[in-house]
């Protein structure tokens, strides 16, 4: 008899080890890279996953042919926090017309599953037009999309792999960018055009804008708070987006403060884009375009752009080191365990991987070369 009840009880408890094992094998760390290739012609546009399990030498898992913009800054995508899934949002749509391309404002949100082997869509989601930036909320429960060309970002409930469009929020101005605090109880989004952030609350899935902007440098493309929510950082990218030979900054906003707002700008490079904090909030890195999808003849003109590394200190800022990386450079990421950097070369077609070690940043092993991509966003698992 005892035989008997033992019998099934062990094989219970086998079943949730085995189903522990396998969601724990599923939960792979991964690089998602957005290539926009309509330059190739209609259609050749890719999502890129690679596997980071050995972080410094990402391994290509896939690539899904799915329309991906770099009409906007490189922040339209997102890890969901346990792996299971990743969001691509889609802010352009290309179409031929009387024998010429023209590009509209798309409308598309991509689910990716990336415990499918190998990863695959498993959604795509109506939203808003013009989808640019997007943020996870530090639950994993919670999703918010900038829709550009309608002046509101959408609100996205998570539920497992179920994603589904709860609000929209009006915003008065175009946001390109956004991103949650650590305690998940407010957002900061970027109001390109007026050179403002708004402060946004959260409670619950209800989010709130009481109209309280801060004014930083001129197009603040994006916005990042630092894990440890003491800070966010903004990188102003300054002459429409583009570089012009000019220095520009990274604004830093107290996140303390009540209200919260700006105490200091840090000199960069010139048009500041990517930016990432490590998942420690120790260090952020900004990717600079360096004039590098400029015209060769420009006096501010470089091949190779640059990874600036902002060493981090309580609410002190500080440049502390760069490394050159492919040409015109906007999507940039840092590994789940804050030792290396990704870095996408838009006109170079590469993908570059470099190694933080205190105040130095280096590129380490061969550049990856993407053939025909260019990669123009990218995101990795969060911590």
């Amino acid at each position: 008899m005892p035989a008997i009840v033992t019998r099934p009880l062990l094989g219970a408890a086998s079943a949730a080890i085995l189903a522990a094992i396998a969601t724990v094998a599923s939960a792979q760390q991964v690089l998602i890279v957005g290539n926009d290739n309509k330059s190739q012609g209609l259609g050749k546009d890719q999502i890129q996953i690679f596997d980071i399990a050995d972080p410094a030498n990402p391994k290509l898992s896939v690539s899904l042919a799915l329309e991906n913009s770099l009409s906007g800054p490189p922040t339209n995508m997102a890890v969901v926090p346990g792996n299971q899934i990743a969001l691509v949002a889609n802010s352009v749509h290309a179409t031929e017309e009387a024998g010429r391309r023209v590009q509209n404002p798309g409308s598309q949100l991509y689910v990716i599953d990336l415990t499918a082997r190998p990863p695959a869509l498993l959604a795509t989601i109506e939203t808003g037009k013009q989808p640019s930036g997007l943020a996870v909320s530090p639950k994993g429960d919670l999703a918010m999309v900038t829709f550009r060309n309608d002046n509101a970002i959408g609100v996205f409930s998570i539920a497992g792999k179920a994603v589904k469009l709860i609000d929209t929020i009006a915003m008065g101005d175009a946001v390109s960018a956004v991103t949650f605090t650590p305690d998940g109880k407010h957002a900061l989004a970027a109001k390109v055009n007026v050179s403002k952030i708004a402060w946004l609350d959260i409670d619950g899935t209800k989010v709130t804008y009481n109209k309280y902007d801060m004014t930083v440098g001129v197009w603040p493309y994006n916005v990042v708070a630092s894990p440890k929510g003491d800070i966010a950082l903004v990188a102003n990218t300054s002459n429409n987006g583009g570089a012009d030979g000019g220095v520009d900054t990274v604004a830093v906003i107290d996140l303390t403060a009540t209200p919260a707002r700006v105490i200091d700008y840090v000199t960069v490079g010139d048009a500041p884009e990517g930016l990432a904090f490590s998942p420690a909030g120790d260090y952020a890195v900004v990717a600079i375009q360096n004039g590098g999808n400029a015209r060769p003849d420009a006096f501010y003109f470089h091949k190779n752009g640059l990874v600036q590394l902002l060493r981090v200190d309580g609410k002190k800022v500080t440049r502390v080191g760069a490394a050159e990386v492919g040409g015109f450079p906007e999507g940039i990421a840092v590994s789940p365990n804050g030792k290396y950097v990704y870095v996408g070369g838009n006109v170079s077609n590469d993908l570059a991987v470099l190694e933080v070690n205190g105040n130095t940043i280096k590129e380490v092993g061969t550049r990856i070369s993407l053939p025909g991509q260019m990669p123009a966003s990218m995101a990795a698992s969060p911590k």
